[in-house]
């Protein structure tokens, strides 16, 4: 991404924080910077520091999984100086707070310990969408005009929304909404479930507060505040965004929505907040996670940094975890136009809540994640006319698919009564915006996802994969890709017609999703 960058990866709702910066990216010339828990999540609350505490720093302490290693280490957590804010024995994973400088090099000595890191550089508490910009929120006068041009069975937005058909969901509404069996989770900001687009189908018992690193399950807890992004309300409508007569239509608009709160006040991913984020679907039984950010401080996590190894440790083990569960996890790839295959990237922006400096990385050892975690969806953004987004991050062997994420009317306009690039989505309050950015496009392919599994109630995370893959329609390299007309490449697409570096392995499709 681009610095500034909106840490919300995937959304270019043109927007907030590195959610806000990554939405700026895609526009020209801008940029965009517990109640109860199960048996494999134990909690130890004694000397536990308070999330206040201008001294202590996170850390995540990676053990072999299971409770005996995990005690023995805690006693040494303890020596060390730290206070355990909750183990996650079945993953191996214990979150940490420690005031000690010395914490993570003298735990990582500690037999049993596996690696050990600090999770952030600002003393608790300290942004990091994959949106562009800010949300352009649609007027009165742009509703009435919608409304007006709707056709039989559309809600009155559906107009607007180009987005749709370019993936033939609107075609497979006439199939299927489907199945309210089926529940995707959105792993972010927060999610309005106040709204009238959302309430329908919204799951207050599979959501929840991750932020801490620990499981709040407080009703309503899950909800952006005010003054917070928008980017998860987007995203959660984009899904499942009920055909109600209001408003716009979700890509899967009959299955049920939950909304996973990970980042803090001011905007940040941290790590503690996703691995909690990833079990917490893993235990409730969400079938499809949708992950349109990076995970704070680092855009790339170099695993030859005990630090930042650590982070990509504890958020490989959640994200497996949750897929070992039955969870299909799909994650943005990001609006800085980066090559995620080439040899060698700067990174101008990490870490984001310290001092950032532009240090070379190669994107083979050094991981943005969870986009490029195995098991992982990745997604590209395409705009109105089909192409790569300008400003999606692309890469052979490292995009799965491509689906509609916005892009400038400038560089891709859609046909009317279109009349925006960017994608259409709910805003808290009850009101709707527009958004762009591979956080757009990753709710595309989650809802895609939701049709898969609504179509085939049993299939494995393996199976869904392999159909969405399957059925995704074959883009062929744009070459030249010259999006702004300049004479000018832009981007160099490598691979086939039927696996490249822009589309992956196509385009989603969510009428196969629901006829084969």
């Amino acid at each position: 991404m681009t610095a500034p960058q909106s840490r919300h990866r995937r959304a270019l709702a043109i927007p907030l924080g590195m959610a806000m910066a990554t939405a700026l990216a895609f526009l020209p010339n801008v940029s965009a910077s517990a109640a109860d828990t199960t048996a494999t999540t134990t909690a130890t609350v004694t000397g536990a520091s308070d999330a206040s505490d201008a001294t202590s720093l996170s850390y995540v302490v990676n053990v072999r999984p299971g409770h005996d290693t995990s005690r023995r280490v805690q006693r040494a957590i303890g020596r060390a100086g730290g206070s355990v804010v909750i183990a996650y024995d079945e993953i191996g994973v214990i979150v940490v707070h420690s005031s000690n400088p010395d914490f993570a090099k003298t735990l990582r000595k500690v037999p049993g310990v596996d690696s050990a890191g600090a999770t952030r550089n600002a003393p608790l508490p300290a942004q990091s969408t994959t949106d562009v910009g800010t949300p352009q929120v649609l007027s009165s006068e742009q509703v009435a005009e919608a409304d007006a041009q709707t056709a039989d069975g559309q809600d009155p937005l559906e107009p607007l929304q180009w987005d749709l058909p370019a993936i033939k969901a609107d075609k497979a509404h006439e199939k299927t909404l489907g199945s309210s069996k089926v529940t995707v989770a959105v792993i972010d900001t927060g999610v309005d479930d106040t709204h009238p687009d959302i309430a329908p189908n919204f799951s207050a018992a599979q959501s929840t507060n991750c932020v801490s690193g620990k499981p709040d399950t407080t009703y309503g807890a899950w909800r952006p505040s005010a003054a917070e992004s928008p980017h998860g309300t987007h995203v959660a409508g984009e899904i499942a965004g009920a055909r109600n007569g209001i408003g716009i239509t979700g890509v899967a608009p009959g299955v049920k929505v939950a909304g996973i709160k990970v980042a803090t006040t001011a905007g940040y991913f941290y790590t503690e907040a996703v691995v909690c984020g990833f079990v917490w679907a893993a235990e409730h039984h969400i079938d499809v996670t949708n992950n349109s950010y990076y995970t704070d401080p680092w855009y790339f996590n170099c695993t030859t940094d005990p630090d930042q190894k650590a982070l990509v440790d504890a958020i490989t083990r959640a994200s497996r975890f949750a897929e070992r569960k039955g969870t299909v996890n799909v994650a943005a790839a990001g609006n800085e136009s980066y090559d995620l295959a080439s040899d060698s990237i700067t990174d101008p922006v990490s870490p984001n809540d310290g001092t950032p400096s532009d240090r070379v990385i190669d994107p083979h050892t050094c991981y943005d994640i969870p986009t490029q975690l195995p098991g992982v969806v990745t997604v590209a953004a395409t705009g109105a006319k089909g192409l790569k987004s300008s400003f999606s991050n692309y890469g052979l062997g490292v995009i799965d698919v491509a689906a509609p994420g916005g892009d400038s009317t400038a560089y891709q306009a859609p046909a009317p009564p279109a009349t925006s690039g960017l994608i259409l989505g709910p805003l808290p309050g009850g009101t709707w915006g527009y958004m762009a950015g591979t956080s757009m496009a990753t709710p595309h392919v989650v809802g895609v996802a939701a049709l898969i599994k609504s179509t085939h109630p049993h299939a494995s995370p393996a199976l869904v994969k392999v159909l969405l893959y399957a059925e995704a329609s074959a883009t062929p390299c744009t070459d030249p890709y010259d999006i702004n007309g300049d004479g000018k490449v832009d981007a160099v697409c490598e691979g086939s017609k039927n696996h490249n570096g822009f589309y992956g392995w196509g385009t989603v499709d969510a009428l196969a999703a629901v006829t084969r």
